[in-house]
């Protein structure tokens, strides 16, 4: 989730680490995918301006929460409750986070029972009983170690262990940190890793199976053994497997694809965020890794918009659809299932700054949809959530929309 705009210069690296997967690739049916991306349906908005700026967005069953951004230090921070049973989301609650003035992410654990939000300026993970999910209850507050601000916090097993995986801002002389906290007791949250990573910070996270996946910002996208891999591992005591620097840095979130209905778990989906100004334009491709050699990660293709770069993305798996938050370019929508590195020269651009050409996912009619550029009014979108064939956004100037999902052709 993750606001921030920066510049940097890219150097490239991989580690030759001994860890491998391997999937058998289907190639695309070229014939299904759509040549034009459809306008998706947007079925209504939950519209709370001008309260707040509205920030990261998790959405569980008939019920969203929102967070919010850039609170003033006397209004103190507030996170919303939604109810997304219709067509049009209803605020239901709120709940105010004192002491800070931007919450981070929100999410919600596995089995429902839990609702974490980050907080900054100064950082915490702030831990909620959902016992009643329209109507949150703090059990428990963890600052020490957070202080600098927690700007992301993930949550996930590993071997059955429930663990929040928070990116912590740097400070004067302190880079950025991940911190690994076990919600095992939420009432007595503990934690059990921290070392510092990235440059200039770690941006997000991404954990499944025992591998972990780090947006490190200047120093690209690691993937960590910890528990899941072949190198030992451990969530206390993380071995890395592989590291990447993705065309022009920044990176910021990922996504590790596994597709249920293909098996293939090769590709992870990178998103770049580089400048912009709130609310006017945005920059940052997304970027297509191939992990089967996880010890060599590779770069095989991406996708850009002129004039938007992503932010945040959440994959439809079963579907093969990914979605990305595109600041003002609103929603689009990516058909990911199948071969991504292959395609012909035709199919193939050279991304800003790069010096190898890629395959473009535009070019390979990958793009399926596009949201919210059809609502006579500037968007802003920072978070989105796909579930259950709807598609959840949250707009820094809008508030949240609730669309429907893209069919595959």
């Amino acid at each position: 989730m993750r606001f921030g705009l920066q510049t940097v210069a890219p150097v490239a690296f991989a580690l030759a680490v001994a860890c491998s997967s391997s999937d058998t690739i289907v190639p695309s049916d070229t014939s299904k995918v759509a040549g034009t991306p459809v306008t998706m349906t947007v079925l209504g908005r939950g519209d709370f301006r001008p309260i707040r700026t509205t920030g990261e967005i998790f959405v569980r069953g008939t019920t969203a929460y929102t967070t919010t951004w850039g609170n003033a230090a006397a209004a103190a921070s507030a996170f919303y409750i939604w109810d997304v049973t219709g067509d049009t989301p209803r605020l239901v609650d709120s709940v105010t986070v004192d002491n800070a003035r931007t919450l981070g992410d929100v999410a919600v654990s596995d089995d429902g029972s839990l609702l974490i939000v980050a907080t900054e300026s100064p950082g915490s993970l702030v831990v909620y009983s959902l016992a009643d999910p329209r109507h949150p209850v703090m059990v428990s507050r963890m600052a020490a170690g957070l202080a600098l601000g927690v700007h992301t916090a993930e949550v996930g097993r590993v071997n059955g262990k429930l663990y929040a995986f928070l990116s912590i801002d740097p400070g004067s002389g302190v880079g950025g940190q991940l911190v690994i906290v076990d919600l095992s007791v939420p009432s007595s949250p503990q934690q059990v890793f921290t070392q510092v990573v990235g440059r200039p910070t770690i941006h997000d996270t991404f954990v499944r199976d025992g591998l972990l996946y780090l947006a490190l910002w200047s120093d690209g996208v690691a993937i960590w053994d910890i528990g899941g891999g072949s190198l030992g591992g451990t969530v206390a005591a993380p071995k890395e497997i592989g590291r990447l620097l993705t065309v022009n840095g920044h990176v910021h979130n990922i996504w590790w694809l596994k597709d249920p209905v293909t098996n293939i778990t090769r590709y992870a989906f990178i998103g770049e965020e580089s400048p912009g100004s709130v609310g006017a334009s945005s920059s940052g491709d997304v970027h297509v890794v191939d992990v089967s050699t996880m010890s060599a990660p590779k770069e095989v293709a991406f996708y850009t918009t002129a004039g938007a770069g992503t932010h945040n993305f959440s994959v439809d798996e079963p579907n093969g659809i990914l979605y990305a938050a595109y600041y003002n370019g609103g929603v689009r929508a990516l058909d990911v299932r199948g071969d991504l590195g292959t395609c012909t020269a035709a199919q193939k651009s050279t991304p800003i700054n790069g010096t190898v050409a890629l395959c473009d996912l535009r070019k390979m009619n990958r793009e399926l949809g596009i949201g919210l550029l059809d609502r006579g009014n500037s968007v802003y979108v920072w978070g989105v959530q796909y579930l259950n064939g709807l598609v959840y956004a949250s707009d820094m100037q809008n508030g949240i929309w609730k669309l429907r999902a893209v069919s595959r052709p």
